[in-house]
């Protein structure tokens, strides 16, 4: 099951033809990007209308992952239209964690693999500089998620 959108439609590419991957990514934007859940199925059955008979797999593998996409999408709100839903940033991290504990093996305590992880974190952003830059790309995100989760983060408790 996709994780993400961005991965969802990757994944659609596998059953489209090369030269009628601009026309899918153009008729799935609007499912991607609509202002409500009734509007993205309403732009799903024009995707439907448009692409199922040529590509009925694409249809059926966003049908089949339409739960975790809506679950997705209610969690970022569907008027978050500039949150890219995507689970890239986590994956990398998870692979570089899994880097760095297969490359030293076994910890004598819990302590030590903390630290590991720790280390590589702090790897990600040797100087810091780029602490300024994230922050900025994830404004709109961190704004949708404390709408969201009021109360779990700080200076959003009511």
């Amino acid at each position: 099951m996709q994780q993400c959108i961005v991965h969802l439609i990757r994944n659609s590419f596998r059953y489209a033809g090369r030269r009628h991957r601009d026309g899918i990514v153009k008729a799935l934007k609007p499912v991607c990007t609509a202002s409500s859940e009734a509007a993205a199925k309403d732009r799903f059955a024009e995707f439907k209308a448009e692409w199922g008979q040529r590509y009925p797999a694409i249809v059926q593998l966003w049908e089949s992952s339409w739960a975790s996409v809506r679950a997705l999408r209610r969690s970022t709100t569907w008027r978050s239209a500039s949150v890219i839903c995507t689970t890239n940033a986590i994956e990398s991290i998870n692979a570089r964690y899994r880097r760095a504990v297969r490359a030293r093996g076994h910890f004598p305590h819990e302590q030590a693999a903390l630290k590991c992880l720790y280390l590589v974190t702090r790897s990600l952003d040797p100087t810091g500089g780029g602490r300024a830059r994230w922050v900025m790309r994830w404004k709109p995100a961190l704004n949708a998620f404390a709408i969201t989760f009021a109360g779990r983060f700080e200076g959003t408790a009511h």
